[in-house]
């Protein structure tokens, strides 16, 4: 299944074309594909999407969830609509074909049929380390990371194995966004931008050598994949009784001297104080 609402860079119109390009392309490569065009950040949307794949296939193995677009603004200036709008995108878009899938291979398992699955999800580097002028983009894409693991916790027992990947390439909304990065080189030299890149480790995450890999996100791009290590507990006190509120500056400060600093926003190289 390809599923593309075909919109302009702006979020405006809509075209069947570019699901049916795709399509047509994995058709005349020897492959069989339907194409898509429904809104899946809405309830209606994500559930015909899943059972229209059902229906044309017989079954459903791998989910990839790629919507997305960009409204970015300094927070100052980011409108209520545009935040909304991004979220809606990008983590609805996620969490409702996410549902329907995951309905879909509980009642499988419940009906007494194995289940093998794979679901991919996209995050992004600002999801990951913050973005400025992205704040709608990367609280988005940030919430995508957690329900990556929510998912794999949840998922486990129906045989459904969830992970994120944090890709970098040229796309639509990148290649002005971030122009000179993703300015394609000169001909014979490797194009680390390329999102056919991308692709074999999402193909990968898609396979039964995947099996026992679940709950992660990886960062892709060129021919560097790194395993991503979110949250994890650093340095703690822990006094046995409530602090007082003069105590906590000294205590915090003694904590962050022993913690690991954090990386530079995404695009930066500059390191927070």
């Amino acid at each position: 299944m390809v599923n593309d609402l075909g919109v302009e860079r702006d979020g405006t119109g809509r075209s069947q074309e570019p699901a049916v390009q795709v399509a047509a392309e994995i058709c005349d490569l020897g492959g069989q594909a339907v194409a898509a065009a429904g809104d899946i950040s809405t309830t209606d949307g994500a559930a015909d999407l899943i059972r229209t794949a059902i229906d044309a296939f017989g079954r459903l193995d791998i989910l990839v969830n790629n919507a997305g677009f960009l409204r970015d603004r300094m927070l100052v200036n980011l409108t209520e609509q545009e935040w909304d709008s991004v979220v809606r995108v990008h983590l609805t878009g996620h969490f409702l074909p996410l549902k329907h899938a995951a309905t879909h291979w509980r009642s499988e398992v419940k009906a007494g049929r194995d289940v093998d699955a794979r679901v991919i999800n996209t995050s992004s580097g600002a999801g990951l380390l913050g973005s400025v002028g992205q704040g709608n983009y990367a609280a988005a894409k940030a919430g995508i990371v957690a329900l990556t693991l929510v998912a794999a916790a949840e998922l486990a027992r129906y045989g459904v194995r969830v992970n994120a990947i944090a890709p970098a390439a040229r796309t639509r909304m990148t290649e002005d966004l971030f122009a000179t990065t993703m300015a394609e080189p000169e001909s014979g030299t490797f194009d680390r931008m390329d999102p056919a890149n991308v692709s074999p480790l999402v193909v990968w995450l898609g396979s039964a050598g995947s099996a026992k890999v679940t709950g992660r996100v990886f960062e892709v791009d060129g021919g560097r994949i790194c395993v991503m290590e979110g949250y994890r507990h650093g340095p703690a006190i822990d006094k046995g009784a409530r602090w007082h509120a003069d105590e906590i500056g000294a205590t915090i400060h003694a904590l962050l001297a022993n913690a690991t600093p954090p990386e530079p926003v995404y695009g930066s190289t500059a390191r927070p104080n």
